[in-house]
């Protein structure tokens, strides 16, 4: 399994139940990576969506223990014992915090976009960083949108 995530400076993530900062070619490398692949999110995640709908062209899994029936295009799984049987190798983690945290023990790599600057926030990714059992490789150029300077760091786990 995978994780996909946008952080700042402090691995900040959101504030207010949205992203930090929408990047146009973010989105673009987001789409690429997961399309066609499971997307693992919770309940508020998927409320930031365009009418609150799954997203298409992927299979959407919906970990929530307080969602009662899914919407159409999503399957539900009210926990994490309930959804990891369903999960495939290729499939996306891409949020909220909770539903992060709760999946990066499975996670083999993180695939993160970090914003060179600090934004007012209420939640936060883990800082792989300072984790011995992540490695970072295959950082990007710098990216610029807005004033805005970013790059793409994959994550992967160490062996052993």
């Amino acid at each position: 399994m995978n994780a996909i995530v946008v952080v700042d400076a402090n691995w900040a993530i959101g504030k207010d139940g949205d992203q930090l900062v929408y990047l146009k070619e973010d989105l673009k490398r987001f789409r690429a990576l997961t399309t066609g692949k499971g997307v693992i999110l919770g309940r508020k995640t998927l409320a930031t969506f365009p009418g609150g709908k799954p997203l298409k062209n992927r299979r959407n899994l919906i970990l929530s223990r307080s969602m009662d029936a899914a919407p159409e295009g999503a399957e539900v799984y009210p926990s994490v014992e309930a959804l990891l049987p369903n999960v495939g190798e290729d499939d996306f983690v891409i949020g909220g915090a909770s539903v992060y945290e709760q999946l990066l023990p499975w996670c083999s790599t993180v695939y993160v976009t970090k914003v060179e600057q600090s934004f007012p926030a209420d939640c936060w990714f883990p800082n792989l960083d300072a984790d011995p059992q992540w490695q970072a490789e295959e950082p990007s150029q710098p990216l610029e949108q807005d004033g805005i300077v970013y790059r793409y760091v994959t994550y992967r786990r160490r062996e052993g």
